[in-house]
């Protein structure tokens, strides 16, 4: 499938709800980005006493330069990331989001938010490069399943959980021993856009006034600070610059990107971009040049591999793009998503052989990323090469729990059951699936009892979505 014919699949999953009060929610995925953003949020959530591992952080693919907060979940904007001239000012805007979480802001409505993470709970690949289960080879990338949802009503607070918000981050930002000042530069941008651009900007930021009152007072705490002189190091300059570059190069047209980082600019933020500008050009040939001269620049480097594998994979190089795949996965062997990468190019080989190493790269990536939707789906089709009928109808009912379609993951986790050794963890497995999406007046076959050592213990039913139940803050 060409690449414009992957946009065209992308836009096609984005299905808009109508009204004008309603926002876009399309939430992405690429292990580099999330990785990023947990290296600055991870203190900051520590500082605030939250369990880091406990925090849902969303990428989400904006232009506009905004986050937002509720419960234990955490969204982050493109165009915040784009925007930014210094690390310290996406910190600063973490810090303030982490603020809202540990002082409970915002729980006005759980339908609406579960709406929201549903894309999550999917865990669409971007780094893979999927789109929809069912049609892994459509996407390219940095391509997010879009959820359009109306939340622009629901998003209510005051501007006293804000002032809170913001001195929380100064103290936090103080504990892991950083500057605020970039928290006090990104507000100082957000009032100037808002001047700027007046009704048309977006919604989040219409409901959400900053006060000159609440950036004065920000303002004295900041300069107060012992730590408010501490700047970014150039390294991480450097690496702000090179998740901006890939960004841009996965979410403007590519001759936009083309023209932001022309040739005569040979840095490597700008070779990454171009490299995925001209992949989504259908240009492999200039692709692949830029991205083994980023290899050559930095072998130890896994989101370069996985980027060259993804490019291959996409363009029919089947068996091609296992190396570098399989060398992302050497590299940074704690990211799921690269092992998804790797199970699903496995299974387009066709190849019976490689579907038993499928399996095991994707059984493992699930271990580390239980909700991952997509690898769920992945392994039910590893499962199914190798004739492993019932596994595959569990892999299958997992995935469709994931997406948020328990009537279906019923019928799977019915149909693989009987296959199943009772007191195994594929049939406690199952069994939970049943128990958690079990219609009314419908008989559970084979259930475990109370008495059984091997008990199943049931799952929450996914109709309300998020634990946690509330509607995130934005900044």
């Amino acid at each position: 499938m060409s690449v414009k014919k992957n946009l065209a699949v992308l836009a096609a999953s984005i299905i808009a709800l109508s009204g004008p009060a309603h926002a876009q929610i399309n939430v992405l995925r690429d292990a580099e980005i999330e990785q990023w953003i947990k290296d600055y949020a991870h203190p900051l959530y520590s500082a605030a006493g939250i369990e880091p591992e406990r925090v849902n952080i969303l990428l989400i693919g904006d232009p506009t330069p905004n986050a937002f907060a509720g419960g234990l979940n955490m969204g982050l904007h493109t165009g915040l990331i784009t925007m930014a001239d210094t690390p310290n000012q996406i910190e600063g805007v973490i810090a303030h989001e982490t603020g809202h979480m540990s002082g409970g802001h915002s729980a006005r409505s759980a339908e609406a938010y579960a709406k929201a993470t549903r894309p999550m709970l999917l865990s669409v690949l971007l780094a893979a490069g999927a789109v929809a289960a069912g049609a892994p080879e459509a996407g390219i990338g940095l391509l997010g399943l879009g959820q359009n949802i109306g939340l622009a009503n629901a998003l209510k607070y005051s501007r006293g959980q804000e002032a809170s918000a913001d001195q929380a981050a100064v103290t936090f930002l103080d504990k892991v021993g950083h500057s605020g000042q970039g928290l006090s530069e990104f507000f100082g941008k957000l009032r100037n856009q808002q001047l700027i651009t007046g009704r048309r900007i977006n919604p989040y930021m219409q409901s959400h006034p900053l006060a000159n009152q609440r950036i004065t007072a920000l303002e004295k705490r900041v300069t107060a600070s012992p730590f408010y002189a501490v700047k970014d190091s150039e390294d991480e300059i450097f690496r702000l610059k090179m998740i901006q570059a890939k960004i841009n190069g996965f979410l403007q047209e590519a001759h936009v990107t083309l023209r932001q980082y022309p040739l005569s600019d040979q840095s490597e933020p700008a070779r990454y971009a171009r490299a995925v500008a001209y992949y989504r050009s259908a240009d492999i040939e200039k692709a692949q040049r830029e991205i083994n001269r980023l290899i050559e620049w930095d072998p130890e480097n896994p989101y370069f591999f996985e980027l060259k594998g993804q490019m291959l994979f996409e363009f029919g190089h089947i068996e091609e793009s296992l190396t570098p795949h399989r060398r992302s996965v050497e590299l940074a062997p704690s990211k799921a998503l690269l092992h998804v990468n790797l199970g699903r190019a496995l299974i387009a080989t066709e190849d019976t052989e490689n579907y038993s190493e499928a399996v095991k790269e994707l059984k493992y990536a699930l271990l580390l990323e239980p909700t991952n939707g997509f690898g769920w789906f992945e392994l039910a089709r590893a499962y199914g090469g190798l004739g492993q009928e019932y596994l595959a109808n569990l892999a299958t009912a997992e995935s469709r729990y994931q997406a948020g379609s328990p009537s279906e993951a019923n019928q799977f986790a019915r149909r693989a059951l009987p296959g199943l050794k009772k007191g195994t963890p594929e049939w406690r497995q199952a069994s939970d699936i049943i128990i958690a999406t079990n219609p009314e007046g419908v008989e559970a076959p084979l259930l475990p009892s109370a008495d059984d050592e091997t008990e199943s213990r049931p799952r929450k039913q996914r109709k309300t979505g998020d634990p946690q139940g509330e509607v995130p803050d934005p900044v």
